[in-house]
């Protein structure tokens, strides 16, 4: 009875998440409904809390597909109750993923649930694991795009559409870098299975620098172009156009007063 007790807290959702979910919505009926004094604020609000969602759901899909995979350490660790502060580096799980967001409009790939790789049997479940926090990130860009390749935008506030695009935006960029097939990112943990342990050994040292080196690189003005330019064409083809993430972020941005979108609300 105590072990199934402790079990079930241990999936427990957590107060914390759920705090998190209420910000979400009070803040996006505050951008629907035009209530908020402040549009930006709101929109700020709204557009982080549901980045913080995305970034939990995304550590839970690694912890519970690695349950699934035979690791059931991940329910004592506190990883199943979606808990931010569960997770073993919370600095680059959400910290850094929301100063990116703010200070860049990327999608920083968080990471870090502690899988004891150890206990999974199957190069598949090894992949799959790491494939499932990415893919997280894809499903939540589908819904966030819905409205759009559906054309299901009639009467939605443009306010609530620009973040939404905004947010889309952010979901697909995070996609993007997590499937990268880079040490320390979860598009190398899909491939790492299949190499053999020699190039595991050599790959290994530069694992925690992986993320650094892909950023330095985004900083290349040719390519932080060339990515983006892919960004906005899979934006494209769901229906969001380059302008609607560009205001979604002009209102983000609520401490740059005088943006040129404030004037489309007015028209």
């Amino acid at each position: 009875m105590t072990t199934a007790t402790t079990r079930h807290a241990d999936r427990r959702i957590s107060p914390v998440f759920l705090g998190i979910v209420a910000v979400m919505a009070v803040t996006g009926w505050a951008v629907w409904s035009d209530f908020s004094a402040s549009l930006g604020v709101a929109v700020f609000l709204f557009v982080t809390s549901a980045w913080v969602v995305s970034l939990c759901l995304h550590e839970y899909a690694h912890a519970r597909t690695a349950l699934h995979g035979g690791d059931i350490s991940v329910g004592e660790k506190g990883y199943l109750t979606l808990n931010p502060l569960k997770y073993t580096h919370a600095l680059l799980s959400i910290v850094l993923p929301v100063v990116f967001v703010i200070l860049g409009g990327i999608g920083l790939p968080g990471g870090a649930v502690f899988i004891e790789r150890g206990r999974i049997r199957g190069r598949w479940k090894h992949s799959l694991i790491s494939a499932a926090g990415p893919l997280t990130n894809v499903l939540f860009a589908v819904v966030c795009t819905a409205p759009f390749w559906l054309d299901a935008l009639d009467g939605v506030p443009l306010g609530f559409r620009f973040a939404l695009a905004f947010l889309a935006l952010l979901q697909v960029t995070a996609a993007i870098l997590n499937f990268l097939p880079v040490p320390g990112l979860d598009g190398y943990g899909v491939i790492e299975p299949w190499l053999s342990h020699k190039i595991r050994r050599q790959v290994e040292p530069y694992a925690p620098f992986g993320l650094l080196a892909v950023f330095g690189v985004l900083f290349i003005p040719e390519v932080n172009h060339t990515f983006f330019d892919a960004i906005d064409a899979i934006l494209r083809g769901l229906g969001v156009s380059e302008a609607e993430t560009y205001c979604g972020q002009d209102f983000y941005r609520f401490w740059q007063t005088g943006g040129p979108c404030e004037s489309v609300l007015s028209q």
